[in-house]
């Protein structure tokens, strides 16, 4: 075997066929060895197959069972603690960047969905999530579902970011869609993102509210994992029409209908053992140098950022 290969945690999940969070927990339990270059974390191929074959004597085997409710974070000196980070906006990986540059924390980033990364953290799985989940019945974002989900637990919410959310159609809007009931049309197509994501809550939510079936929605079965995807598709002529932010539809070739403006927020469970973090997640979130980092990217309202909005007891 040539000992100079090595793999990324993506390729080990796929070589073990386990999930991404389940490498993580191997690695956090030292149950194989890995080292880090620059912001990614690799394994080099003779670990693997020592692992491998420790599992073949009847070592343990991998397993991404967390009691529900604890924290992922590394109980060991912090310049060591590991901590995942779920959502899937470009933000998240520069709050990653600048909670690792203190040393204090070793950020991992999972890229899942608001409503799939509050279960994650339900399950002890994540230990910052951003969210950006719409509730019809109340005409507000994510605390509806973080209240439900996250019951009998004690968190804190903070606000990160305003953004504009509506639908990507062609270009010159051919369609002429202009309102989220026009997407009930017959012969409309849509493209729609992934079951846990914000942007299938909010589509979900709006077309109850207008008292479309989602049955009768041409494309609602055709899912993408990203805001990029499904405006490329659009832009491709694939579909008619998507979801996603405004910020996208300045890099790909299709035009943006905004219709509503999204409340992106973080959210922690707390610990006494993430106190810390509590604290330094706050402060990078108040710091000056970081909205000026936000700002750099464009498309987010920042005049909230850092504002606790909910704490419990």
């Amino acid at each position: 075997m040539n000992n100079d290969i090595s793999y990324t945690t993506d390729e080990i999940a796929q070589l073990l066929k386990v999930s991404k969070l389940t490498v993580y927990d191997i690695i956090k339990k030292g149950e194989i060895r890995a080292y880090r270059v620059g912001r990614q974390m690799r394994v080099d191929a003779v670990d693997l197959t020592a692992y491998k074959e420790r599992l073949k004597s009847g070592g343990s085997a991998p397993t991404a069972a967390v009691p529900p409710g604890t924290s992922v974070l590394t109980p060991a000196s912090p310049s060591d603690a590991q901590l995942i980070i779920s959502g899937q906006d470009l933000s998240l990986d520069i709050i990653a960047g600048c909670i690792e540059e203190s040393g204090l924390y070793r950020p991992l980033r999972s890229f899942s969905g608001s409503l799939n990364s509050l279960v994650k953290m339900y399950q002890g799985q994540a230990d910052i999530v951003s969210t950006h989940l719409f509730d019809g019945d109340t005409g507000t974002y994510n605390l509806p579902y973080i209240n439900r989900l996250l019951t009998g637990r004690s968190y804190l919410v903070i606000h990160l970011l305003g953004r504009t959310a509506g639908l990507y159609v062609q270009k010159g809007n051919p369609k002429q869609l202009t309102t989220w009931a026009d997407l009930g049309q017959p012969g409309i197509r849509l493209v729609n993102r992934e079951i846990g994501s914000g942007a299938r809550v909010l589509l979900d939510e709006q077309l109850r509210l207008a008292g479309i079936s989602s049955s009768s929605v041409l494309g609602y079965e055709d899912e993408e994992q990203n805001h990029m995807a499904v405006a490329t598709r659009v832009a491709s002529g694939q579909a008619d029409a998507a979801i996603g932010i405004e910020k996208t539809a300045r890099l790909i070739d299709v035009d943006f209908i905004p219709l509503i403006q999204e409340q992106y927020d973080l959210v922690l469970i707390k610990t006494a053992e993430n106190e810390n973090l509590r604290e330094l997640l706050i402060s990078t979130l108040n710091s000056k140098s970081f909205k000026e980092k936000l700002a750099a990217v464009g498309g987010y309202d920042l005049s909230k950022t850092g504002m606790i909005l909910y704490e419990t007891p």
